[in-house]
């Protein structure tokens, strides 16, 4: 093992032992070059006051060298702010303006122990350094039956985890028991990644205040008792929420720095949080329990992710990055974002209208529960539901998303509010079709 991932695990150790069981092989053997190449630049940067031929990006005249046709496109940025390579752990702007909007979103988060974000490619690029750090093959991986796909890629597939599952919904609301039973199958000394999602992708539910207490208890309770967790939190669509009487921070804010057996990942991103999907800015974060607010634990995390982003990708783009930093300062930030939710709101409220107003399609389907983020899923009750979509795109031009024989998800972020009722009458008729 490079010398460098021994003083890395050795810091962990001292602050948490737990922590480093919890990592991966690859978790335990990652390190950050801090002493090659990367370092050799940035001291060059420092004292090569008089030349600098330490890194690989070209120069004239100061700046970045660079092509008319490409900086006439960036006339907001210099060449150096568009071009140039950005850190692997991000630049530390944005990580400290993503702290910072974090706290203002969380404001439980305050004074509790957490890493400093690491900037990566997108959601799916947190999602893919937590299982890069945390997941042997092997691992038992815990998920509700209502899932992206993309973890069964990148946690089954890729890392070859052992995949359980638990039944999300009973009634109008969360299988909390299902979720309690799915804990206590595991024994103490045992370890469990868990995979929470809220708002949920593909339902569109959020827990309420309530259902997020039992979860965090349950969780919790199952630390005490000896089991091992790590606990990704994702919160691709965080900010959408369309009831009070939803959970209004994140699920991490009831995990980070509770329990010394409990160690908490949030993976965000402005992707869908500042609508800027194609820019690829994501973040992880690390919290664990038994810990300071200060501990070198978090600095060797973040040490072990910037290498899986270095030793993959490299680094994030430095042009989407200080697009996003420059949108987080910028004073109507939150009021925008905000206006931004409340039309996603009526979008939603216009789906429960439309459904209340027409019960003779219960026939043929019913929602799922759904009071959050992009999407809703219908429940078919007759019709196979990739029969279906095929249906509705050869006869009715109509797109929507299969995601098991009975459920077809419907993304109503992309749907004007003049749209809603007409495409529900559509899915309607096809089901009518079919039968």
């Amino acid at each position: 093992m490079d010398p460098l991932a021994v003083e890395l695990n050795a810091k962990i150790a001292a602050e948490n032992p737990l922590a480093l069981e919890l990592l991966s092989e690859l978790g335990k053997r990652m390190y950050f070059p801090s002493k090659g190449i990367l370092s050799q630049s940035a001291e060059a940067k420092t004292l090569g006051k008089r030349f600098n031929a330490s890194i690989g990006t070209a120069l004239e005249a100061g700046q970045a060298m660079h092509l008319d046709c490409v900086m006439r496109q960036l006339d907001d940025f210099n060449a150096n702010e568009a071009l140039l390579y950005a850190p692997s752990q991000g630049i530390a702007e944005l990580r400290q303006s993503w702290r910072q909007k974090n706290l203002h979103d969380n404001p439980d988060l305050q004074g509790v122990p957490c890493s400093l974000p690491i900037v990566t490619n997108g959601l799916s690029g947190a999602l893919s350094v937590a299982a890069d750090l945390f997941v042997n093959p092997g691992d038992s991986l815990l998920m509700a039956n209502m899932n992206w796909d993309n973890y069964h890629l990148n946690f089954g597939v890729r890392c070859q985890a052992k995949l359980e599952f638990y039944n999300y919904f009973e009634g109008q609301g969360l299988d909390l028991q299902a979720f309690r039973e799915a804990l206590q199958k595991h024994q103490a000394g045992e370890k469990l990644v868990v995979i929470l999602n809220f708002p949920n992708n593909p339902s569109g539910y959020t827990a309420t205040e309530e259902e997020g207490e039992a979860l965090a208890q349950a969780l919790l309770q199952s630390a005490e008792r000896g089991l091992n967790l790590v606990v990704l939190v994702d919160d691709a669509y965080f900010g959408l929420f369309f009831d009070s009487a939803l959970m209004q921070q994140s699920m991490f804010s009831k995990l980070a720095g509770k329990h010394p057996r409990l160690l908490a990942i949030k993976a965000d991103a402005a992707t869908k949080e500042v609508y800027v999907w194609g820019l690829r800015v994501g973040f992880i974060s690390f919290s664990i329990g038994g810990v300071s607010e200060n501990s070198p634990l978090f600095a060797a995390l973040e040490a072990k992710a910037a290498g899986i982003v270095r030793s993959t990708i490299s680094n994030c783009s430095i042009l989407s990055q200080k697009i996003i930093n420059q949108a987080l300062q910028d004073p109507g930030f939150y009021a925008q974002r905000q206006a931004k939710a409340a039309l996603m709101k009526t979008r939603a409220l216009k789906v429960k209208e439309v459904l209340a107003n027409n019960p003779d399609w219960q026939e043929h389907f019913e929602a799922y529960p759904f009071s959050s983020g992009y999407f809703m899923c219908l429940r078919l009750k007759k019709i196979d539901a990739e029969s279906l979509r095929l249906h509705l795109l050869q006869k009715y031009q109509a797109g929507t998303i299969s995601i098991t024989a009975s459920d077809l998800r419907i993304a109503f972020s992309c749907l004007e509010e003049h749209e809603i009722p007409e495409l529900f009458k559509t899915i309607y008729l096809a089901c009518q079709d079919l039968d």
